[in-house]
């Protein structure tokens, strides 16, 4: 038997590389040095999560606010982010206009970025700023304007969102849809955005899925309830503590929060309010509904002021609550970017379908007019934010995957083909209603 076991182990493939994430080793963020080390001495990693693991948690007790405090008592250093811009309030900044020379410079300077970004949101204060996301004001000003029209063709009602009360401001839910089939053209040049896509994978890896909610708060609006988001956050508290706190931790990777400033967001009217380095408090779906931790939160919480065309991107476990509008004439407007996990289900359902036949024409003729065509950068991330990335779930009786893959044709596949060949409106339909009907149970 021992001889067996020796010529199994001989036959075993040796790796190339020790195996890292991301292509990196993992190394303790500098900023985790106020936890105790792990059992074995100074010289041992940083222990990164200290909490009870027991399946469900326990009820609060003192001890687990102090936890709190000291998780949220670390500081962000500029070092461990070295393609940052500064850190402000413990966020890291970025120049829009410099991780966009980046993401040119080819494959592995992307996945620089993506590796420092993906650390942010990890471990470290788990929000980021980029400055100049959008770059072309003009644009914001144009899909402005037919946001607009939107919300004035829905102002039947007040609406509210999740966390505030109704008449505090406007809502375009699903704006991602809305403002595709409304005007093809800004919508194409907006969501061909590379650092869009570069943040998205950062975080959650191919095939994504985008949503998007744009949110005016009018002035005197006032400040929701610090919260985490989606999925738990949506939760009642009742319903969160069934999960087990492994699948509440697991639940903050399924997602990625973002906002886009489309006017200037200076502090008097309310930008996020934000709570660095809670998204790695594990219990936190619970805590930000208990009074102390409420208190701790406005003691606490830091806001940075936005340009038109920053934008803010957050682990979606981080504590945040969008501010008072104090100002007397300024209407805050955002687009607020929901982006799940392939694997996650999305807040919205969204027909691609209908995005993609309402964008076609335009989607070709960007594509077509950008340099390096259905290759460059913008062009992949435009298709990625409207088509679906991704094989499952499907009827795989009609769909079964190819004799070279485990995976069946995705809607993104299918498209891109489509942008190659030049098909026709006719030839798209045909694609589509294909690809659904394989699809269906």
């Amino acid at each position: 038997m021992r001889a067996h076991l020796q010529k199994l182990v001989s036959r075993r493939p040796t790796l190339s590389r020790p195996w890292t994430t991301l292509s990196r080793p993992w190394t303790p963020s500098r900023s985790l040095t106020g936890f105790p080390p792990a059992v074995g001495g100074p010289s041992s990693p940083v222990a990164v999560r200290v909490q009870s693991r027991s399946r469900l948690m326990d009820p609060f007790s003192p001890e687990e606010l102090n936890r709190f405090t000291q998780i949220c008592g670390q500081v962000t250093e500029h070092s461990d982010y070295p393609l940052s811009s500064e850190i402000a309030h413990n966020a890291v900044v970025y120049s829009g206009d410099r991780l966009r020379q980046f993401i040119t410079n080819g494959s592995q300077s992307r996945d620089d970025i993506m590796a420092e970004v993906h650390k942010c949101l990890a471990t470290g204060p788990g929000v980021l700023v980029i400055r100049k996301f959008v770059k072309d004001t003009d644009l914001i000003q144009r899909t402005n304007n037919v946001l607009n029209k939107i919300i004035e063709s829905e102002r039947e009602g007040a609406k509210g969102d999740h966390f505030s009360a109704a008449g505090n401001n406007d809502r375009i839910w699903n704006s991602f849809q809305k403002h595709a089939v409304a005007d093809p053209r800004s919508f194409v040049e907006y969501y061909s955005n590379v650092l869009l896509d570069m943040v998205s994978e950062a975080w959650l890896g191919p095939g994504y899925q985008l949503t998007a909610q744009v949110n005016v708060v009018r002035p005197g609006g006032k400040a929701q309830e610090p919260h985490r988001d989606y999925h738990l956050g949506f939760q009642s508290e009742r319903t969160a503590s069934r999960f087990p706190i492994v699948s509440q931790i697991a639940s903050a990777m399924l997602t990625l929060q973002g906002a886009v400033a489309h006017t200037p967001m200076p502090l008097a009217s309310g930008p996020t309010q934000l709570l660095p380095f809670s998204q790695q408090f594990d219990h936190g779906y619970i805590a930000y509904r208990q009074p102390e931790f409420v208190d701790f939160f406005h003691k606490h919480m830091v806001q940075t002021a936005l340009d038109i065309g920053d934008a803010v991107f957050f682990n979606p476990a981080l504590f945040h609550a969008a501010g008072d509008n104090k100002t007397k004439d300024l209407h805050r407007m955002g687009n607020l970017l929901q982006v799940s996990a392939c694997w996650s289900k999305p807040m919205e359902t969204v027909d691609r379908n209908a995005i993609i036949r309402a964008t076609w024409s335009d989607v070709k003729d960007y594509i077509a007019n950008v340099q390096d065509g259905i290759d460059s950068p913008s062009s992949q991330a435009l298709l990625k934010a409207i088509c679906d990335g991704y094989s499952f779930p499907t009827n795989l009786d009609k769909d079964p995957p190819p004799a070279d893959s485990h995976c069946p044709e995705t809607q993104l596949d299918r498209v891109t083909r489509g942008v190659a060949e030049k098909w026709s409106d006719d030839s798209l339909n045909q694609a589509l209603d294909e690809l659904a009907a394989k699809r269906a149970a």
